[in-house]
């Protein structure tokens, strides 16, 4: 007998060091996913800030650039062609030989007075029509050479950039220093100097950032199940039944804590690419975000305070209550209702905190709530932004949406069916009947 109590004290000293291994590698995935999470969200925002349409597609400064930039393109590439030449000399042609014509009918016309006459019959004398008209051929020549030459060529390319610059110096908007103090400050933060390779490494970075969290949260729920698994196969174990409970209350407050303090849910609705044909040339904007944000309950309840309305704060203080204080204090109450003597467990605050206040717990309603906010949004979001999509010959509009349900909402389920489950069993199995 001796040998055999010695050995079952030994197998729950493991089983009690195997759960407090779970729970350390709960909580420090919990730990990680705080972390990762709040490097997401900021990179994120970094990409939304630097990309944001106030500074793009919204920006007039945006659009002038884009613009002269192409009419310069356009000047810079200008070259007099040979059938533009041939209209050139034969529109030139066509006003000499009408400038000479009209001038020969001025002076053919009647005249009054003797000066006037004497000039008529001089210009009839020295000026042959005919010859006159022959010459205009290589005067044309020579003027056509003179006007598409490069130098003139050069002439009508600076003049016309001059105009442009000109007129983009007349254009402003209160954008341009803000975007250039934003641009310098996302390029210095992650070591790059260009929007491409910006927006590359951002991409990878989130990408990376979001397997890490998907990994973490399975490995937390998978500790958490595991715990029950082990809870499971030792509900025959009288003894046991106690720490069994408290470790499952510690695994509920790091899920609570963590799913309360994750994002839960994160909208990200932008446009993709925008492509507009202008004098045969192609403007596009590229990553074109509308808005973006990322909030977790914690988060949503400091916003909602902070607002200084008085129905915002009655409606945060009411999550703050429902959400975070009740959960809590059911939790708080059920470690108490375990530990305690007979005496105080059966105090009726204890008994009514531990059995009753899971009525008043909206964790649950929360979750839904989340739920079909999500699929109200995303609807919504998907329907606005597709009526944005375009597919014509001149204009291209393709748009994204990249709202998504984030790790918090997932870890907060998890915590509301996990207590549950705990209140379920305690309801099963009175601990100062059972338990020793």
């Amino acid at each position: 007998m001796p040998t055999k109590k010695l050995k079952y004290t030994i197998f729950n000293i493991i089983l009690l060091a195997g759960l407090s291994v779970l729970l350390a590698g709960a909580a420090f995935c919990g730990y990680k996913l705080q972390q990762i999470s709040a490097e997401r969200v900021q990179v994120k925002e970094d990409y939304a800030l630097s990309n944001s349409v106030t500074f793009g597609l919204f920006s007039v400064d945006e659009w002038s650039d884009r613009i002269s930039g192409l009419i310069s393109g356009k000047i810079d590439d200008y070259h007099i062609t040979p059938k533009q030449r041939k209209d050139i000399r034969k529109a030139v042609s066509n006003e000499l030989h009408t400038l000479i014509a009209k001038t020969i009918r001025e002076f053919n016309k009647p005249k009054k007075g003797l000066g006037n006459k004497l000039k008529k019959i001089a210009f009839n004398i020295l000026v042959d029509s005919a010859e006159l008209q022959a010459q205009v051929p290589p005067f044309t020549n020579l003027i056509v050479a003179k006007i598409t030459s490069r130098k003139s060529e050069e002439r009508l390319k600076t003049i016309a950039g001059s105009k442009v610059d000109q007129l983009v110096d007349q254009i402003y908007d209160s954008t341009r220093v803000a975007n250039y103090a934003v641009t310098q400050y996302v390029y210095k933060k992650y070591k790059v100097s260009d929007p491409e390779n910006f927006n590359k490494q951002i991409r990878l970075r989130e990408l990376e950032l979001t397997n890490m969290l998907i990994r973490y949260v399975c490995v937390m729920l998978g500790c958490v199940t595991l715990a029950l698994l082990l809870w499971l196969a030792m509900r025959k174990h009288v003894e046991l039944q106690v720490a069994l409970f408290v470790f499952s209350l510690a695994f509920a407050f790091v899920l609570l804590f963590v799913g309360t303090t994750l994002p839960l849910i994160e909208v990200d609705a932008r446009i993709d690419s925008m492509k507009l044909l202008i004098m045969d040339n192609t403007l596009e904007f590229k990553n074109q975000v509308l808005f973006y944000q990322s909030k977790s309950i914690v988060g949503i309840v400091n916003t909602l305070m902070s607002q200084r309305k008085p129905d915002t704060i009655v409606v945060g203080a009411l999550i703050m209550l429902f959400v975070l204080a009740l959960p809590l204090l059911r939790l708080i109450a059920q470690g108490i209702y375990v530990l305690s003597t007979k005496k105080i467990a059966r105090h009726p605050v204890i008994r009514y905190m531990t059995f009753e206040l899971g009525k008043w717990d909206m964790a649950d309603v929360m979750v839904v709530g989340v739920l079909m906010t999500y699929m109200g949004l995303n609807g919504i979001l998907k329907s606005q932004l597709s009526s944005l999509n375009i597919r014509t010959e001149g204009l291209q509009i393709f748009t994204d949406n990249g709202t998504s349900l984030q790790p918090g909402y997932f870890i907060f389920a998890g915590y509301v069916g996990f207590a549950a489950l705990l209140a379920f069993i305690l309801k099963r199995v009175s601990p100062h009947d059972n338990f020793k």
